[in-house]
């Protein structure tokens, strides 16, 4: 998410924050640029104007002009009006009601709302420790109330059961009932999608609102739609009394738009970001680390916390004992790295978040398909426990094998074992004195010129 916006704010900062004394005219240039960028990134002008003029107005004060480093100060400026643009501080979810405490989630049609409450079910069971029922009160779609029971098992919170016969409000009302007679904690309802100029929609939801009084409303929206999620989001808010927003497929949005807009037009927090199609998709939203990330500073926090929650350390910790005893890293090793690797989400989205990496992320997403990881992982689990170990042994007739159990063929077999010979070097070094400085230095020696060492190049 915001490539396009990083790409441009940072070319166009770069030429000011070099400077060794900041004027009004070097500072005009560089906003216009930056104008510029934030509309062409589909950020709704209201918001984009209010940024720009916020930056201006403490650029040319003592603020920059007193500063050793002007050009510096400009950039923190900067981030710091980026953030409240975005929105300050994430108040996260407020479910300190008698239980339990319902969430109405809202949005247009297609937006993802149904995958959301799986993931928000999802995070507050895994995340915050409570109990979870789940609900749909679509009605006019039976498939709606079919996903989601789906959904519910996957993510293992409870379901109640609903059908397009039934009214909106009774089935919420029976649920939350449900809920307390059994002492759950959190009553998530799914709601029909709506047009927001269809007055019978728009009624029939304001009739839900009134009868459940959510501890929390919020509202769903597709961050690829740019300048039309926030006026949708903006007509949502005029009809009920938004919380907060879940901003979906933020992952496949490169402009950024919706999430510089949403903030500035309704008044209401971002809340969380949905980056994948999977359940385990879901991202607190930090407006600071945003904004950092959009400004090519990386965001070093959120990839400390996910390797804290995804990083399987008893494998990690076997690992590390077994290279300082000098012990060979063999290929089951390597599959176990593979998977750390796919479970943060890719090497694509570890760069992106990494200070001053954005650009070779974007790269790296060029040059690499996701799908050879798996097919790596397929080639390891078709070999015997004893070539896994000893991939020394593995003649004609074992690869043959190999490539046959595993669909692949010898160019990819020996691609792989090229790879582990230098993930093999990078482990020994790692072993000796100094062990993350070679580590870091032997993974620069994996990665020739032009991209060789990406899987499937």
């Amino acid at each position: 998410m915001f490539e396009s916006l990083s790409d441009r704010l940072s070319t166009s900062l770069k030429k000011v924050t070099g400077q060794a004394r900041l004027t009004e005219e070097n500072i005009q240039d560089t906003l216009r640029e930056v104008r510029l960028a934030l509309l062409e990134a589909d950020v709704a002008l209201p918001a984009a104007k209010s940024f720009v003029d916020a930056v201006k107005q403490r650029a040319v004060g003592q603020e920059v002009a007193s500063s050793l480093s002007p050009g510096q100060e400009f950039l923190k400026i900067v981030q710091d009006e980026l953030e409240a643009v975005i929105g300050g501080e994430n108040p996260g979810l407020n479910l300190a009601v008698q239980p339990p405490a319902v969430i109405l989630v809202a949005g247009l049609q297609g937006a993802g709302k149904t995958t959301s409450v799986a993931k928000l079910a999802r995070y507050i069971k895994g995340e915050l420790k409570k109990s979870v029922l789940v609900v749909s009160a679509d009605v006019y779609r039976p498939a709606a109330i079919k996903q989601l029971e789906t959904l519910a098992s996957e993510v293992q919170v409870e379901f109640f059961p609903s059908t397009t016969d039934q009214k909106p409000v009774s089935i919420a009302e029976a649920a939350i009932d449900h809920a307390r007679k059994k002492h759950l904690d959190v009553v998530i309802v799914d709601t029909a999608g709506r047009l927001h100029v269809d007055t019978d929609m728009m009624d029939e939801i304001q009739q839900l609102h009134a009868s459940i009084t959510p501890a929390e409303t919020l509202f769903v929206v597709d961050a690829m739609t740019g300048q039309d999620a926030a006026n949708t989001a903006k007509s949502f808010n005029d009809a009920l009394p938004l919380t907060g927003v879940v901003l979906t497929k933020a992952d496949a949005d490169t402009r950024g738009g919706a999430a510089l807009s949403v903030r500035t037009i309704t008044g209401k927090p971002i809340k969380f970001m949905g980056v994948g199609e999977k359940v385990a998709a879901l991202e607190l939203f930090h407006p600071e680390r945003i904004a950092s990330r959009i400004l090519g500073m990386g965001d070093m926090m959120s990839l400390i916390e996910e390797a804290e929650r995804k990083i399987d350390r008893k494998k990690a910790d076997k690992l590390v004992r077994k290279i300082k005893k000098g012990k060979r890293f063999d290929l089951e090793d390597f599959r176990d790295q593979l998977q750390q690797m796919n479970n943060m989400g890719g090497i694509t989205s570890m760069l992106d978040k990494m200070p001053g990496m954005s650009n070779l992320s974007q790269m790296a997403q060029q040059q690499v398909d996701n799908k050879v990881f798996s097919q790596m992982e397929a080639i390891i689990n078709s070999m015997t426990p004893g070539e896994r170990r000893n991939p020394d042994v593995l003649n004609g007739s074992r690869k043959r094998r190999i490539t046959q159990g595993s669909g692949t063929n010898i160019q990819d077999l020996n691609r792989l074992l090229k790879q582990h010979k230098q993930m093999q070097k990078m482990m020994k070094k790692m072993g000796k004195k100094g062990g993350l400085q070679n580590m870091m230095r032997g993974l620069g020696g994996a990665m020739p010129p032009g991209g060789g060492a990406f899987p499937g190049r």
